[in-house]
C-alpha cells in the first residue's frame, strides 16, 4: 500500500460533491477553522459543476479509496499577460500524507495550467500553518513579500456591492 503506483488522480465529477464538501470540513477542522465553513454540498453542486463551473478539482485516490484533492480555478496575470492557476484548498486525509499525494496533486494542475498556456500557480497558506508553509517552500512555491491578501465578506460586502457607484 506504499507504492506511488497505486495513487490515481482524475477530475472531480458531480459524482463526488458529497466527498469533496466532506475533505473541505476535515481541512477546516485541521486548521482550527471549521466554524468559517459555510459551503454544502449543494454550493459545491451548484456553483462547481453547473452550466460555468466556478471552480474544478482534482481527486486522489489509493486503490480506489478517496486520498485527497485540489480544488482549483483558473486566473490570469496582467503584468505577466498570461494565465495562471488558483489553488483554492488543497486536502490530504491523515493517514495517506507522507506519499507525496499533495505533490502530485499540485504538479497534474501546474501541468494543466501549463499545457492551456498558464505561466504560474498561486495559493494562500494560513497564517498559523506552519507544516503548509514548509511542504509548498520545500515544491519552491515561496511567500510572496510584496503581496497580501485582503478580503471582504458577508454583509460588509453586500453592503459595498449594492452601494450606488461613487458612493463613499
Amino acid at each position: 500500500m506504499s507504492k506511488l503506483s497505486n495513487i490515481l488522480i482524475r477530475p472531480g465529477t458531480i459524482d463526488d460533491v458529497e466527498t469533496i464538501h466532506a475533505a473541505l470540513l476535515r481541512l477546516g477542522s485541521h486548521i482550527g477553522a471549521h466554524q468559517e465553513i459555510t459551503s454544502t454540498a449543494e454550493d459545491l453542486r451548484r456553483y462547481g459543476f453547473g452550466e460555468k463551473p466556478a471552480f474544478s478539482t482534482l481527486i486522489a485516490e489509493v486503490d480506489g479509496e478517496f486520498a485527497g484533492l485540489c480544488l482549483h480555478f483558473p486566473i490570469f496575470s496582467t503584468w505577466m499577460g498570461r494565465p495562471g492557476v488558483y489553488v483554492q484548498d488543497l486536502y490530504v486525509e491523515g493517514r495517506f500524507r507522507g506519499r507525496r499525494i499533495g505533490e502530485r496533486l499540485l504538479r497534474r494542475v501546474a501541468a494543466e495550467c501549463r499545457k492551456a498556456g498558464g505561466v504560474y500557480l498561486r495559493l494562500s497558506v494560513d497564517t498559523d500553518n506552519e507544516t503548509a508553509k514548509d511542504f509548498y517552500e520545500r515544491l519552491g512555491i515561496a511567500w510572496s513579500s510584496y503581496e497580501q491578501t485582503q478580503k471582504i465578506v458577508g454583509d460588509a460586502f453586500f453592503a459595498f456591492a449594492d452601494a450606488p457607484e461613487g458612493e463613499q
